[in-house]
């Protein structure tokens, strides 16, 4: 369960951000999407190689 405190004087807006960032790190939602169709095991290997090549090349491109 996800609690935020609300501070004096904040408002609801800023709370709310506060917790979508906080509901955002746990993951949940994420977890839901990824539980809504069965991927097989090679498939999520091979789209997380892919993901980690994506991410050096963009690392790459910036330092040059």
């Amino acid at each position: 369960m996800i609690i935020i405190n609300i501070k004096d004087g904040e408002s609801l807006d800023k709370a709310l951000k506060r917790f979508k960032k906080k509901f955002e790190k746990t993951g949940v939602l994420r977890e839901l999407r990824s539980r809504q169709a069965y991927e097989k095991k090679s498939v999520a290997r091979r789209t997380e190689i892919k993901h980690a090549v994506y991410i050096q090349n963009m690392n790459l491109d910036t330092t040059v």
